[in-house]
């Protein structure tokens, strides 16, 4: 097939904008997690961030996770890498923090304004996986339309 073809081309949209990317299609996403105390990382991401279970199967639960999934499943031998966190925006910083807390949820930093421009506050779960939860301010750039009219 060659470069280019409709078949082989990646769409990623935000609102009304979209970008299209020449290579491979992948249709789904998932970040899979294997914790060392299975039954406490379900408990945290189930009930502390409130994530909805999309599958079960024996040994791993898949929770729906914005536009992919995360999965737990087998188990962990070693402590997270500081090399790594999760990403999650959410819609209202201060609400969510709010309700993290409210959950039980203890916060690494409280939510701030960081120099980049974007709102975020820190925490991490039980085997340290460092989450970065992002609030998009309504002027940030990532919400502007940068093309040209």
């Amino acid at each position: 097939m060659p470069v280019g073809h409709p078949a082989q081309s990646l769409r990623c949209g935000v609102a009304d904008r979209s970008v299209v990317l020449v290579g491979v299609e992948f249709l789904s996403c998932r970040v899979i997690v294997h914790p060392r105390d299975r039954d406490r990382s379900l408990a945290f991401y189930r009930d502390g961030l409130g994530l909805a279970v999309f599958r079960e199967f024996p040994g791993g639960t898949v929770f729906f996770l914005g536009g992919g999934y995360l999965e737990l499943s087998g188990q962990g031998g070693s402590a997270a890498s500081p090399d790594l966190a999760l990403w999650l925006q959410v819609r209202d910083l201060a609400a969510t923090a709010a309700e993290l807390a409210d959950r039980g949820v203890e916060l690494a930093r409280e939510p701030r304004l960081e120099p980049w421009g974007l709102r975020e506050a820190w925490l991490a779960d039980p085997d340290g996986v460092r989450i970065v939860l992002v609030e998009v301010p309504a002027d940030h750039p990532m919400r502007l339309d940068s093309r040209t009219p």
